[in-house]
């Protein structure tokens, strides 16, 4: 059971985090899209510039961010490049990487353009 809780719980982040990126004026390309590297959460786009979204959930926005590892960082960014492949732009389409923390009170921290060591 507590495998389905998880799985709600990141879907309804998810949902937040979607909120958030649409009240800003992005509109969201895509939920869970999948490419080589592994599994994009959101994928959203505002005016020429895509941005792929990790969202991170967890009792505070540090113990979120401490569950992004430079692995899975990297597994985004192939992803990222598959998804800009499809794209009539392709790998030359202006694009960043943001990570969205959120804690147990629901708020949302997001870190623009996170970048690989």
């Amino acid at each position: 059971m507590s495998g389905k809780i998880s799985y709600l719980a990141g879907l309804s982040a998810e949902d937040q985090v979607a909120r958030r990126y649409a009240g800003d004026g992005h509109v969201i390309l895509s939920r869970r899209w999948r490419g080589r590297g592994g599994e994009i959460d959101l994928v959203a786009q505002k005016g020429g510039e895509v941005v792929f979204i990790e969202v991170k959930k967890s009792r505070s926005h540090a113990r979120a961010a401490e569950r992004l590892s430079q692995r899975q960082l990297s597994r985004i960014y192939q992803s990222a490049e598959d998804y800009l492949g499809h794209m009539a732009g392709g790998t030359a389409t202006p694009c960043r990487v943001d990570v969205a923390l959120l804690d147990s009170m629901g708020q949302i921290d997001i870190v623009p353009n996170v970048m690989c060591a």
